[in-house]
């Protein structure tokens, strides 16, 4: 097979538009008109709207959670649960996770210590948090990825143990189930994503669902004042409300979820039947849920039964105008300031620094159908059958 045949080396790219990565799942115009008149028409825009409400109360019954409260996106809720947790000194937390999970607790004023994960699963090694914990340690924060969860029960085991707190960013999980309870029932708090990447959207936007009580009362009155309900004294406020025009897209997303989770799976199985065949590509199934959203597509590459890179694969794909990404990366203890501040870890964590280079994240969502899926893992194929060719000209 001649390198010719690929557009990375001149040939016609695979698809005419960009493809892009991510859920992008958005309503149909007219209910999208529909709803935002009926913002207009009521001139309330923000501080805990009329839909914002209604939100919460549809996410508390689809979650059967007692309290979801609604905030700007998932990161100012992490930094809100810590806060009304009143946590102190050190969180632990997988290296292996979007950066925000650490910048959380950063701008809260509290140390973040880097556990490693499980190469099969990707979630945090559970075996490995007992040593890390010490007197300076008040919580551990699981991260729930890939429409999986990192075992919310054992976790909890582990936590009241140790006698430190337990809360989770879910932002992969929304909609996903543990022994038929659903994500958003675990820990102390659980926060969730709405960015429009995420299955369920509202462009951006998140809530921190609880079954707490108190700690609800002191979400809500850190969020702001509006909306608090029961007032309870904080130190901080955040500022950190859900728009009226974030919420009308949350119902109506929300209202989608069964249909474009059952799009994502076909998708998802759809993939499962072509990547199973390709040798080097090993695809991440959602671990330890009894229902998942499929939300991502993610594989790690073995370079040496691949034949080529994560990144030189990355190459070839973003020249056939398909986006795939390196998900996460780097890890958490190789970005700034961590890999200044807590340079100790550098040689700590391996199953995350052979993730970081290996790990792959292919289009799944709105803009993917079967013959797109088909398509991409055409060019994988090829690719792997052309890898020496490939390697030898991009070298040159």
């Amino acid at each position: 097979m001649k390198a010719n045949s690929f557009a990375l080396f001149g040939a016609e790219p695979e698809f005419d538009k960009h493809l892009p990565i991510g859920q992008l799942y958005f309503p149909s115009w007219e209910r999208y008109e529909l709803s935002f008149r009926g913002i207009f028409e009521r001139q309330y825009y923000t501080n805990q709207g009329p839909l914002t409400e209604e939100l919460e109360e549809k996410l508390q019954q689809f979650l059967g959670v007692k309290h979801a409260i609604c905030v700007t996106n998932a990161t100012i809720g992490l930094m809100i649960a810590a806060e009304a947790m009143e946590l102190s000194g050190k969180v632990i937390l997988p290296a292996f996770t979007f950066i925000a999970s650490a910048q959380s607790l950063t701008w809260t004023d509290l140390e973040p210590v880097f556990c490693d994960i499980d190469l099969d699963t990707h979630q945090i090694a559970i075996d490995q948090i007992s040593a890390l914990i010490d007197r300076d340690v008040s919580a551990i924060m699981g991260v729930n990825l890939w429409g999986g969860s990192c075992n919310p029960k054992a976790l909890s085991k582990l936590a009241d143990a140790h006698d430190v707190q337990l809360y989770f960013d879910s932002a992969h999980s929304f909609g996903c189930t543990v022994d038929d309870t659903a994500i958003g029932n675990f820990g102390r708090a659980e926060v969730f994503s709405f960015h429009a990447t995420k299955v369920v959207s509202a462009t951006e936007g998140g809530c921190i669902c609880t079954n707490d009580d108190d700690l609800a009362a002191r979400l809500r009155n850190i969020r702001s004042s509006y909306g608090a309900r029961k007032l309870v004294n904080v130190v901080k406020t955040a500022n950190g409300r859900m728009s009226e025009a974030q919420a009308a897209i949350g119902l109506l997303s929300l209202e989608d979820f069964p249909v474009n989770q059952k799009n994502n799976e076909l998708l998802y199985r759809y993939y499962e039947t072509q990547l199973d065949a390709i040798p080097g590509l090993h695809l991440v199934r959602p671990t330890g849920v009894s229902f998942s959203n499929y939300q991502y597509v993610v594989c790690s590459v073995d370079e040496r039964e691949f034949g080529l890179s994560r990144d030189l694969l990355i190459e070839v794909l973003k020249a056939e105008n398909v986006n795939a990404r390196r998900y996460f990366y780097p890890g958490l203890h190789r970005s700034l300031p961590y890999v200044q501040e807590q340079a100790h870890y550098l040689d700590r964590l391996p199953n995350t620094d052979i993730l970081c280079a290996s790990c792959i994240q292919f289009p799944i969502g709105a803009f993917v159908s079967t013959q797109i899926v088909e398509r991409i893992c055409k060019i994988l194929i090829k690719a792997h059958y052309a890898s020496a060719v490939i390697r030898s000209q991009y070298d040159r």
